[in-house]
């Protein structure tokens, strides 16, 4: 794809068009309420929380992708000046509600953005994501993909969110006595807290702007901002620390549970390990039924419940799509691994081909998606004309701290 036309994650001035593969700060960093370079590409959900983030957004610049449709994009190609078309599909991300990626298809070729993911077997996004991805490639090779590379290495292994879940909750069981502490983000880990209080029984305390963020995704009224009517609370992470779980005990007995991967992922630094790890056919299974979780603390529990990909899923996903190239997303500290490094044998334009003919035999079994124009706005408000832009930008990935997020760019090579 020519240098000038899309960006994704990425907001400096120099695009065509803009797209969005959730919500997460690292992703919109550079984003703001004044921001006015472009259209804005995002899914249903991302567009209904984008007032909660930047309130005074020009929702006009707002354009909603629907999962699983073709849409169409009219462009301008910088070098020769001509008109272009590109045809870009939304897949679910499953990493957070309204987390997409995004398909491109056009004269450059086909490219797949990944964003933050997370696909298990054990999940229905699984099966239809991967359906929808296969029928959308049809007979073309899958010429880059663009990874989330958070956990690319064998020494991150953890099991699926369904058994991370069933754990949590046998810690909350344990303490009868105790109130409960879970750490979380403003966005993420829904799941979660509806299978706790589902398990449970009982409503789940959230501070006011997450029960805002609840229902507006439609979520069932088990959430509650009235300490009184449960023991479980779910917390910004910022707060959730040492301190305030030892003030917290002063009070009344009381532990914290930290749902996250990062811990698992940090292990091999901590211990002096290789961080390249052992070879990908010495990974370990991820959805096997393991007691994971750990005591971090007298008053912490951590738990391996992690919206990223392990690494035996990222190799799965790759034995999947076969693509000619891969870049990661991610690059800072250990997690700064390109994916090639481990699965160039997966790569490569044979390897493509090979998918292809694999789908060929197996094409009976996908099924059809559909092609729209992409004219598509939040409702109330007006759709405005593409504004015509330089650059294409694809973006980097936060780094295992999590902290910020920049960009990378892209072009032919």
């Amino acid at each position: 794809m020519e240098s000038g036309m899309i960006s994704v994650d990425k907001w400096s001035s120099g695009s065509q068009v803009y797209f969005l593969t959730h919500l997460h700060a690292d992703h919109t960093v550079g984003l703001s309420s004044t921001w006015t370079r472009g259209l804005l590409y995002c899914s249903r959900d991302t567009a209904k929380l984008f007032p909660t983030k930047f309130p005074d957004f020009n929702l006009s610049l707002i354009r909603v992708v629907e999962i699983g449709c073709w849409h169409s994009l009219s462009l301008v190609s910088p070098n020769s000046g001509s008109a272009t078309t590109v045809y870009v599909m939304a897949i679910d991300a499953n990493h957070c509600p309204g987390s997409v990626m995004y398909l491109f298809r056009g004269e450059f070729g086909c490219m797949l953005y990944t964003g933050d993911f997370r696909w298990e077997k054990s999940s229905n996004t699984f099966e239809v994501g991967r359906t929808m991805l296969l029928n959308a490639l049809k007979n073309e090779k899958l010429d880059i993909l663009y990874l989330d590379n958070t956990y690319c290495n064998p020494r991150f292994s953890f099991p699926s969110r369904e058994v991370a879940a069933r754990e949590i909750v046998d810690i909350i069981t344990a303490h009868p006595e105790h109130d409960i502490i879970i750490g979380i983000d403003s966005l993420g880990k829904e799941d979660l807290l509806l299978y706790i209080s589902r398990t449970l029984n009982i409503k789940i305390w959230v501070w006011p702007e997450r029960l805002q963020v609840m229902h507006l995704l439609g979520f069932p009224d088990i959430f509650t901002t009235k300490t009184a009517l449960t023991r479980v609370r779910a917390v910004p992470r910022y707060s959730f620390s040492v301190e305030t779980l030892e003030c917290l005990n002063t009070l009344r007995p009381t532990i914290g549970i930290r749902p996250s991967g990062l811990p698992w992922s940090m292990k091999a630094v901590k211990a002096n390990e290789n961080v390249f790890g052992s070879s990908s056919s010495e990974t370990r299974e991820p959805n096997r039924d393991l007691r994971s979780v750990e005591r971090s603390h007298e008053y912490i529990y951590t738990a391996p419940y992690s919206d990223h990909m392990c690494f035996a899923e990222i190799q799965e996903f790759i034995e999947l799509l076969r693509p000619v190239k891969i870049k990661g997303i991610v690059s800072s500290l250990s997690s700064n691994i390109d994916p090639y490094y481990f699965f160039r044998h997966l790569c490569g334009t044979k390897q493509a081909f090979w998918r292809f003919h694999q789908k060929l035999d197996n094409e009976e079994k996908l099924e059809k998606v559909g092609t729209v124009d992409i004219k598509f706005t939040i409702p109330g408000t007006s759709s405005v004309a593409g504004r015509k832009r330089k650059k294409v930008q694809f973006v980097n990935r936060v780094s295992l701290l999590r902290k910020s997020g920049h960009g990378v760019r892209i072009a032919d090579s």
